[in-house]
């Protein structure tokens, strides 16, 4: 009867391996991780700049230490999000000629990013302050993703860079490039030079 027994229940666990392994088995797909936007929500810069605009509630404005940083060159930085936008600020001063190599020297900045990047499209655009801007968006595995600049074109430049901070593939990420986007958008649409 014990050798009845034994019998059994090994057929049984003999059995319950055989059948449990039969069914196939599918890796799940790896996922990002989640990333949290906050609301978009702005405030008005108030420091002492020959520009004003709205920045975001979620940004900190910080100076720029880079080594050769000019005055009013800033950052708009976004702790949670490991981002920031630097802005560099130059005085046109009437010439033409300066406006010109301000401008050349933004497309050369963007153009940096071309070994890794698979496409740089430019736009013009009119902002709701009638300010002329040109937004230059960088697609591939680049630590920047848009640039832009802006000018009143006798007086006043200003050129914007966003980075990310993060080793994390780009496709994961492009939902913080997109809110970022959408809040250099509302700078440029808030922004009002100082005389």
């Amino acid at each position: 009867m014990l050798r009845t027994l034994s019998y059994s229940l090994l057929t049984f666990l003999m059995s319950s391996i055989l059948w449990s392994c039969s069914e196939d088995y599918t890796p799940k797909p790896k996922g990002f991780p989640r990333i949290d936007l906050p609301p978009h929500a702005y405030q008005l810069l108030t420091e002492n700049h020959p520009y004003t605009f709205e920045y975001s509630k979620a940004a900190v404005i910080k100076p720029d230490t880079f080594k050769g940083a000019e005055p009013h060159w800033i950052f708009i930085t976004y702790p949670s999000l490991k981002a920031n936008v630097q802005l560099t600020y130059k005085p046109v001063q009437g010439s033409k000629e300066r406006l010109r190599g301000f401008i050349s020297d933004a497309y050369k900045l963007a153009a940096k990013h071309q070994e890794k990047a698979y496409a740089l499209k430019d736009a013009v655009a009119l902002g709701k302050s009638g300010q002329t801007f040109t937004l230059l968006e960088i697609a591939g595995d680049v630590p920047s993703h848009m640039q832009f600049y802006t000018t009143d074109s006798t007086k006043h430049f200003l050129r914007g860079a966003m980075y990310l901070q993060t080793a994390t593939e780009n496709d994961s990420l492009a939902p913080v490039v997109e809110y970022i986007k959408q809040d250099v958008m509302h700078l440029v649409n808030t922004l009002k030079w100082k005389k």
